[in-house]
């Protein structure tokens, strides 16, 4: 169609911008009707990928950002040096002699003195059942606790205040108090780090002398009293040796592996010898005790070890700390923190995801803790509902 000379078009225009071009409208309206003229070229399956999968995609890497890093750990981390197992052999009718032998030591004419050394939280059960096991052959047992958690939170001296539990013990006890250093927002290895060099120092005021045995481990690394007293019978053991523990979560109900291997036991030289919970050799002794970890009567210590041990960046949600989630956790035998296994290949990290097997095994337990399995039932199988304390 012509009109005045100028030529004109019915055809409707597709472009809704049009409608939006030369009007005098607010900065909002503008603003609202450009985006419907961006969305309008737009299919669906764009904008499926725009407001379904990305947000999706932001809120799970946020969420199991954490998982997505532990699984692809073989890609970018080399598993640690292998250790040098030493075969353990022990059979309660065998002389110490031929035990001995069989690790291919010579025996002793008398025995070495023993220092159990122990940097001390709020696990006084587990002292208990370490202290009753270990009780016959330590020389001295050395504590040491502070007034501050590692990650600087105040925390009450419960050895002092449950000390009375430890009568049996008294003769044989060093104990010392540390004021902690309170520094907000440190990393808590620097705390731990304080705490421990305090503990050698209270070694020496024990008076630990050069080729003693001194036990280095947490008070929930318990080594076997058979353990301990070959170390300290048998002749030119290495100056060194890790600890191959049993390892169980929350109670003997739920046994992990046996790769706990922290605890060490040394030859003390002074000038030499420094209280760490790190790799310090390369031989280990296998099958040597056990570690026991979260193993709390009361959910209100799983909530106060969650926020004061050095790996408190592990609760990265509050509900972590839920007394009900944290029971629910501990019954079905799965990780606090929601974590994937620290494990170096894919094969051992998809053979121990998901919750940890039930085991109906109460066998070879610390003695103490049979003796007296009235009292400390939640850490034996098929006991896993804890108290609110």
């Amino acid at each position: 169609m012509i009109s005045d000379g100028n030529y004109y078009t019915s055809k409707k225009s597709d472009d809704l911008c049009d409608d939006v071009c030369g009007q005098q409208s607010s900065p909002t309206f503008v603003s609202m009707s450009r985006l419907r003229c961006l969305l309008h070229g737009l299919d669906i399956r764009t904008l499926i990928f725009l407001f379904v999968i990305v947000p999706a995609s932001i809120v799970g890497i946020y969420v199991h950002g954490q998982k997505i890093t532990y699984f692809f750990r073989p890609l970018w981390q080399s598993p640690p040096k292998p250790f040098i197992p030493i075969t353990h052999y022990y059979h309660e009718n065998v002389p110490m002699e031929t035990l001995c032998k069989l690790h291919g030591w010579g025996v002793r004419e008398f025995p070495r003195r023993v220092f159990d050394a122990v940097l001390f939280s709020n696990e006084v059960d587990m002292l208990k059942i370490r202290w009753k096991e270990l009780y016959p052959y330590i020389t001295r047992f050395v504590l040491l606790e502070s007034n501050s958690t590692f990650t600087a939170l105040p925390k009450p001296l419960n050895f002092a205040i449950n000390r009375d539990k430890f009568k049996f013990i008294e003769p044989r006890l060093s104990y010392g108090e540390i004021g902690g250093r309170f520094r907000k927002g440190e990393n808590p290895f620097v705390e731990e780090a304080y705490q421990r060099l305090a503990l050698d120092q209270l070694l020496r005021i024990a008076g630990i002398e050069d080729d003693d045995l001194l036990i280095m481990s947490d008070v929930d690394e318990i080594p076997s009293r058979h353990t301990i007293d070959l170390l300290r019978w048998c002749d030119d053991i290495p100056p060194i040796i890790h600890l191959q523990l049993r390892n169980y979560l929350y109670s003997f109900e739920f046994q992990y592996d046996h790769q706990s291997w922290r605890a060490s036991v040394h030859r003390y030289q002074r000038g030499t010898t420094r209280y760490a919970h790190y790799r310090q050799t390369d031989y280990l002794l296998s099958d040597s005790g056990w570690h026991c970890s979260f193993c709390f009567r009361y959910i209100n210590d799983f909530i106060f070890k969650m926020k004061a041990y050095s790996h408190n960046d592990r609760i990265r949600f509050s509900h972590f700390l839920s007394p009900k989630r944290i029971q629910d956790i501990i019954c079905q035998g799965a990780n606090l923190y929601d974590m994937l296994p620290e494990e170096y290949t894919f094969r051992d990290i998809i053979g121990k995801m998901g919750p940890i097997p039930h085991s109906h095994s109460a066998v070879h337990l610390p003695s103490f803790l049979l003796e007296n399995a009235d009292e400390y039932k939640y850490l034996l199988p098929g006991n896993c509902v804890r108290e609110r304390g």
